[in-house]
């Protein structure tokens, strides 16, 4: 067949193919536009799903009459004109793609009031996609696009759609992803005109933390810690759920670079290995977070939807917000609590410094939100007799401890202001529960789970402080690779070194391990290392080896923690509990689970129905 040029209409159906599948897709790109436009409310009204009609009117800057008709213009926008402009863009969209898009496969009006003029215009495109002049209209400063009918000229399409309720449900989950992403843009939501979300802006974080309980649940705020860190021209801010706050499914993850949604297999990555020591097998963790930066590090054209970015320094952005997250979640300890303070504002100015390439020096601008984290020292002391603490802590770790870290005060000095954050013990459960007594009410620890986790970090701790230890192999393994994965290998040979392994390179694929960490003498050294050396090539870093060190860490602290049916003493138990104040990680054990729980006073009275 000969070659030509398609008809202006097809080209559109085409684009609208990668832009619009469903519903759903029309509001992502309208609510989007609305965004761009500095819209601060917005009205969004469903009918049937999305399939018989869309509406979203905003108070954006609005689209002069002369410009209506080049709004449905491909490729017509007036958010890039240069090269420059789009290395660095800081709109949601950008292409010029939409609307036209949207106008070929649906019946569209578009309605808008400049704010530079007094009257508002109405265009429209008929069933061909031929548009209409602009006529007068009532309408003030902003836009108001209605979408009806969706699919009606490509039948195909259209029976791929689902039921009224579960594009709907598509349509709920692309505005609270957006809304999560606008915090200070009040947004209404109506379905077959009832109304579904009605958010409210939120300029404070008491606010936004209001906002974020009506679009992802009341729990998941309770059950989250606030962080914002800022280093190497990188901010890392926002809420990550509690390990014990997991889910069975990943539908509770936001992540959002430069205001934008994203879905990155880097960040990702990075999420899951913060997560690697502190969540239970199968769990997927829950958070909502925003990463800002220069946008000219970024690339947000990499996919027609948008929703998966390019970095340019990879390695550098996936071992920042690993590093930040795995010492946020190691930062949470018994007792903290998220002081109330102004939400803070993006920062679309970060710029980079190319000097610093090693987000291992990364440090906090932003205090860690550990406001009280009881210690024994001077000014807060520990509420035991010395020598009853020194005997509990050397039966239960069997160590000695220098009695001038224990001061003692007696106990009728104790008052509810400077009792520690999970209290003093009072019983011990069936050999398996330490009962304690706090400022609250009641704490319930699982103390083979807490001290688990108590010695688990001493070993790791202890590791890194010796250094880790190298056991030559009597006979050299020897490692059949790609050029690209000896590459990798020759580039990280020092990582390699630094923990435990004498890796070199003896061809062009050909690698040779001639000595492993004593703590792997006894693993697949071969497998790991391949392993890693992908990661390397997929990530720019890599946690595997310290991983598999870190297990049989944890297989080492579970069999030497205190077992099931060992009677403790009170000085024993108060011990414990004044461990796991001071240890990272310790509301979960090793395997992920919760170490302890707190019962209000509140909850315990309405177990007896008291004030009823």
């Amino acid at each position: 067949m000969p070659i030509r040029l398609l008809p202006e209409h097809l080209i559109n159906q085409i684009a609208a193919g990668e832009v619009v599948e469903r519903p759903a897709s029309v509001i992502k790109e309208l609510l989007e536009n609305a965004f761009d436009a500095g819209a601060t409310r917005i009205e969004i009204d469903i009918d049937q799903g999305g399939l018989k009609r869309m509406r979203i009117r905003d108070n954006g800057c609005g689209i002069p009459k002369d410009e209506l008709a080049l709004a449905l213009s491909r490729h017509a926008t007036s958010k890039i004109s240069t090269l420059d402009d789009l290395e660095q863009v800081t709109s949601l969209g950008f292409r010029g793609e939409a609307l036209p898009s949207i106008a070929s496969v649906a019946r569209l009006s578009l309605a808008s009031c400049s704010n530079t003029e007094k009257q508002g215009w109405i265009i429209e495109s008929d069933h061909g996609g031929m548009l209409s002049s602009p006529a007068p209209v009532a309408q003030a400063t902003g836009t108001s696009i209605e979408v009806h009918d969706l699919f009606f000229n490509i039948p195909a399409r259209r029976k791929f759609l689902k039921s009224e309720k579960t594009e709907f449900a598509h349509i709920e989950e692309t505005v609270r992803r957006l809304a999560l992403s606008r915090s200070q843009v009040q947004i209404a939501l109506r379905h077959n005109q009832k109304p579904v979300l009605q958010l409210r802006q939120a300029q404070q974080r008491s606010d936004a933390e209001q906002r974020l309980a009506e679009l992802c649940g009341a729990p998941f705020v309770e059950q989250s810690q606030y962080l914002d860190y800022e280093a190497v021209g990188l901010r890392l801010w926002g809420w990550v759920g509690l390990p014990t706050f997991s889910r069975s499914q990943a539908d509770l993850q936001y992540f959002y670079v430069n205001g934008r949604f994203v879905r990155d297999k880097l960040l990702s990555h990075a999420i899951r290995q913060a997560y690697h020591d502190v969540l239970y097998h199968g769990r997927h963790p829950a958070y909502v977070l925003y990463l800002e930066l220069n946008p000219q590090l970024v690339d947000v054209n990499a996919h027609p939807t948008k929703q998966e970015v390019r970095f340019r320094e990879g390695r550098l952005v996936h071992d920042f917000i690993f590093r930040t997250l795995h010492q946020a979640l190691a930062d949470v300890r018994p007792g903290d609590v998220a002081a109330p303070t102004q939400l803070a504002p993006p920062s679309p100015h970060l710029v980079a410094d190319p000097s610093l390439l090693n987000a291992a020096e990364a440090t906090t601008t932003t205090p860690t939100l550990n406001p009280y984290v009881y210690r024994a020292d001077a000014q807060n002391r520990l509420h035991m007799p010395v020598r009853e603490t020194l005997q509990a802590y050397g039966q239960l770790y069997g160590v000695k401890h220098e009695p001038s870290a224990y001061p003692s005060l007696a106990s009728e000095e104790l008052t509810t202001s400077d009792m520690p954050p999970l209290g003093f013990a009072i019983a011990q459960l069936h050999g398996i529960y330490v009962l304690a007594q706090n400022a609250h009410g009641l704490v319930i620890v699982d103390m083979h789970a807490a001290h688990e986790r108590i010695t688990y970090e001493q070993l790791k701790t202890s590791m890194q402080a010796d250094a880790l230890r190298s056991q030559p192999l009597l006979m050299p393994q020897s490692l059949h690779v790609s050029r690209k994965e000896a590459d990798q290998a020759e580039t990280y040979q020092q990582f390699f070194h630094h923990l435990g392994f004498d890796l070199g390179r003896i061809g062009l694929e050909k690698l040779v391990i001639r000595a492993v960490p004593s703590l792997l003498k006894d693993s697949d050294t071969e497998r790991l290392v391949r392993d890693v050396l992908a990661d390397f090539i997929t990530y720019g870093s890599s946690q595997r080896i310290e991983n598999a060190m870190n297990e049989i860490l944890a297989t080492m602290a579970c069999h030497g923690s205190v077992r099931a049916n060992r009677k403790l003493s009170i000085p024993e138990m108060n011990a414990l509990l004044r461990d796991m104040e001071r240890t990272e990680r310790s509301g979960q054990c090793n395997h992920g689970r919760p170490t302890w729980t707190q019962m209000s006073l509140d909850q315990i009275d309405k177990l007896f129905m008291r004030g009823q």
